[in-house]
C-alpha cells in the first residue's frame, strides 16, 4: 500500500502553509518583476498577462478535476453506508426465520456488529492501531455469526428460511468489504502536489505581472489566493472520511440501533 504523507497532517494546517507559500511566491515574483521593469515593454507585459491567464486556466482545470474526484469519493462512501445499513437491516429481519435459539443469538450478535461499524465510522482513519483493532473484532464477529448460521442450517436446512438468512448475511459481508475499500480510497497525492505547484507558480506569475506594472494590487491577488485555498481545503476535507469537517452521515446505521 502506498504511504500517504499528507493524510497524516491536519487539513487546515496544510491549507495555511499553502496560503503562506503563495504569498511568499507573489512577493518573490513582484520583486523579480520590479527588477526587470525597466527592461520590459508593452509586448512583454502582454505576453506575461497571457501566460498568467493560461496558468490560471490550468489551475482551474486541476481544481475542478480534484474537486470532482473528492466529491465522487464522498458520494460513494455515503452510498456504501446506506447499502451496508440495508444489508444489516435485511439480515436482522431474517433472523426470525432461524430456529431457536439461533434467532435471538444472531440478532444480538448483529446488534454488536452495528456497534462495531459505528465505532469504526467514528474513529479517525489516521489512528491505524485503533482501526486495525476494530477491524479484527468485526471480522471475528462476522465469523461467529456465520458459524451460528451454519449450525442453524444443520438443524433447519430449508432454503426458504435459513437459506434466506445466509444469503442476507453474505450481503452484509460484501457490503462490509466494499465500504472498507471506499474508506481506503483517496485522491492521489500526486494530483494534490501538482495542484500545489501550479498554485504557487500562479502566485509567482501574478506577483511578477504586478512588478512589471506601475502599481501593485495586493488585496485582489490575496483574495484570489484565499478563495482558491478554500477550494483546496474542501477538496482535502471531502477526501478524509472521518477526520474532516464534512463527514459521511451515519444516520442509516444509527437508525438500526433504535429498531
Amino acid at each position: 500500500m502506498t504511504k500517504e504523507y499528507l493524510y497524516e497532517y491536519n487539513s487546515i494546517l496544510i491549507v495555511v502553509i499553502l496560503f503562506v507559500l503563495i504569498l511568499l511566491a507573489q512577493e518573490a515574483g513582484y520583486r523579480l518583476g520590479r527588477h526587470h521593469q525597466r527592461k520590459t515593454d508593452k509586448d512583454v507585459k502582454a505576453q506575461t498577462n497571457t501566460i498568467q491567464a493560461g496558468t490560471l486556466g490550468l489551475l482551474a482545470l486541476i481544481l475542478g478535476f480534484a474537486f470532482s474526484m473528492s466529491l465522487q469519493t464522498y458520494n460513494n462512501r455515503s452510498e456504501a453506508v446506506i447499502n451496508e445499513a440495508n444489508a444489516i437491516a435485511t439480515a436482522l429481519m431474517r433472523t426470525h426465520l432461524l430456529p431457536s435459539p439461533y434467532d435471538s443469538l444472531t440478532r444480538s450478535q448483529l446488534q454488536k456488529y452495528i456497534d462495531l461499524r459505528l465505532a469504526i465510522s467514528n474513529t479517525n482513519y489516521a489512528m491505524v492501531q485503533e482501526q486495525e483493532a476494530l477491524a479484527d473484532k468485526t471480522e471475528a464477529l462476522q465469523r461467529s455469526i456465520w458459524d451460528q448460521a451454519v449450525q442453524a442450517a444443520r438443524i433447519d436446512p430449508n432454503p426458504v428460511t435459513t437459506g434466506y438468512f445466509i444469503t442476507a448475511l453474505n450481503s452484509v459481508v460484501v457490503a462490509h468489504n466494499e465500504r472498507n475499500a471506499l474508506l481506503a480510497m483517496h485522491v492521489p497525492e500526486v494530483i494534490l502536489y501538482l495542484l500545489f505547484i501550479v498554485f504557487i507558480m500562479s502566485g509567482a506569475l501574478i506577483g511578477y505581472g504586478s512588478g512589471l506594472g506601475q502599481r501593485r494590487i495586493n488585496l485582489p491577488s490575496a483574495l484570489l489566493s484565499f478563495m482558491i485555498c478554500l477550494v483546496v481545503f474542501i477538496i482535502i476535507d471531502l477526501d478524509r472520511p472521518m477526520r474532516g469537517i464534512v463527514k459521511v452521515d451515519q444516520h442509516s446505521l444509527e437508525r438500526l440501533k433504535k429498531d
